[in-house]
């Protein structure tokens, strides 16, 4: 049995996600608080997986997640994305007019702002995850209290939901990356998709160049994110993801790349994850 860390406990989106990946392959999910506690796990355990999420359609990407994957030993076997559907809960019996208190992660308040609006009367608690709000209800007995989180989460804690797809943008996806150690043996069915890391000289069209040669050779750029280098005024490290169709044009399109950079990484080579319907 694979066991897999999550960020988040049980309930959480990073556990649905871990779920959807590998499908009905028994698994065994490791929760940690935090990412640097799931990176840190990861390090120390060879034989560990790991699901992190690297950015959302709304909130964008998590940038301190590129930097604890550029300083680890670890590489990205998959992806995996999901749509992020906010319920409303709480415990059983209550209606939404009784409520004096609402709790989520930050990030999950704010995607249900316009919802929230429509309850002047409550007030907006913060806490560090959706699912976790959901066991402080369930474990505390709070009536007049309710948590915005995943169905997944108000099904396990035995809540009520009062409100479904409360969140104000219905395309909210997350991205989530499949991780394992670059020593692990892990050959996937495909590889349809590819993420890099590099960094480039300050000299005039650095960077053009090396989109020019990518388009050059069919490969197609899905992302880029430039994260600055401590120390290094006005530099910059380039994280891009790339998909492509031929892998022989693919690996051409490395080889020409790599001379006009610096510090070039593959970070990971994996098979693209479709988009989930709405």
């Amino acid at each position: 049995m694979k066991r897999v860390t999550i960020q988040g406990i049980a309930g959480c989106f990073h556990e649905t996600a871990a779920h959807h990946y590998f499908g009905r392959e028994p698994i065994e999910v490791i929760p940690c608080l935090s990412f640097e506690e799931l990176f840190a796990r990861l390090e120390e355990d060879h034989t560990l997986m790991g699901i992190a999420a690297i950015e959302n359609t709304i909130a964008g990407s998590l940038l301190p997640n590129h930097e604890l994957l550029r300083r680890s030993n670890l590489r990205i076997v998959g992806e995996q994305k999901i749509r992020i559907s906010h319920m409303l809960c709480a415990l059983p019996g209550q209606r939404v007019e009784e409520l004096e208190e609402v709790r989520s992660h930050p990030i999950a308040l704010m995607q249900c702002g316009d919802f929230l609006k429509q309850l002047p009367h409550v007030r907006i608690v913060e806490r560090d995850d959706t699912a976790g709000s959901a066991r402080e209800i369930a474990e505390g007995g709070l009536r007049g209290v309710a948590a915005i989180c995943g169905e997944d989460a108000a099904r396990l804690y035995g809540l009520e939901i009062l409100a479904s797809a409360i969140e104000t943008n219905r395309h909210n996806f997350t991205r989530f990356l499949v991780l394992a150690d670059r020593e692990m043996p892990w050959e996937p069915e495909r590889i349809d998709k590819a993420s890099f890391l590099f960094t480039l000289p300050h000299t005039q069209g650095s960077l053009s160049k090396v989109l020019t040669v990518l388009s050059f050779y069919d490969v197609n750029l899905t992302k880029i994110q430039s994260l600055p280098i401590l120390g290094r005024e006005w530099e910059y490290r380039f994280y891009i993801d790339v998909t492509f169709a031929d892998a022989v044009r693919y690996r051409q399109a490395v080889e020409a790349v790599r001379p006009l950079t610096s510090d070039f990484v593959i970070l990971g080579e994996y098979c693209e994850c479709a988009n989930p319907e709405l």
